[in-house]
């Protein structure tokens, strides 16, 4: 009876020490998966910042990087706050682009903050060109995110679904050549006078972290 005693002791000790590693390995594990979370995240950062070296690259006009430090969290009112205001040389009606082409403008700018909307918005409207044909016309943005619309195109408008549309240069803030939208959809109406034509953004609107303040020529420094 004592050694079985004994025994039982010991196999009580065993599990309670097994249960307690078992836990201290789970716990370690939740750390590692939650530091390889993070590494995912700069992995992440790292990719954007590279494909926002490579964009400034190719901009001839001097720009400036900035970060968003908010989004409007309102799906009808598409802006962002940036963390550079007039003391970088920012100044209202800025132009903003991306990695892929063009996000937006500054609407406000504050002393070390300014507000942008994102083209996007169902206030916001651009003068672009159809880049292989150079057709002019606008965008304005539709309150969705990925969507843009071309409401005074014509119906017998040279103008087709994969057309790349750039900004025109047209209306002071964006110097003319940067990516804008891929038209999408094309449907011509009879006995009207316009076309029905929408726009992808050629910017992934809804994801974007930094910003190329543009600052050409014809803008303020």
């Amino acid at each position: 009876p004592i050694r079985l005693w004994m025994w039982l002791g010991e196999s009580v000790t065993s599990r309670n020490d097994l249960e307690q590693e078992l836990a201290q390995l789970r716990v370690e594990q939740l750390i590692t998966d939650g530091r390889l979370q993070k590494l995912d995240a700069l992995e992440a950062e790292n990719a954007r910042l590279r494909a926002m070296l490579d964009a400034r690259s190719k901009v001839r006009d001097r720009t400036r990087v900035a970060e968003i430090m908010s989004v409007d969290a309102n799906p009808y009112n598409h802006s962002l706050v940036i963390n550079v205001g007039t003391q970088d040389g920012v100044f209202d009606g800025q132009a903003l682009v991306g990695a892929d082409g063009v996000i937006g403008q500054v609407i406000k700018a504050g002393l070390m903050t300014s507000l942008a909307m994102l083209i996007s918005d169902t206030d916001h409207a651009l003068p672009v060109e159809v880049n292989r044909n150079g057709l002019r016309t606008i965008v304005v943005g539709t309150g969705t995110i990925d969507s843009l619309e071309l409401p005074f195109v014509v119906n017998n408008a040279d103008i087709h679904i994969g057309d790349l549309l750039v900004t025109s240069g047209f209306g002071g803030a964006f110097p003319a050549g940067y990516p804008v939208a891929v038209v999408d959809s094309v449907t011509r109406i009879p006995q009207e006078p316009y076309a029905k034509v929408t726009a992808m953004p050629a910017a992934s609107l809804g994801q974007v972290r930094e910003v190329l303040l543009v600052f050409s020529s014809t803008n303020k420094d």
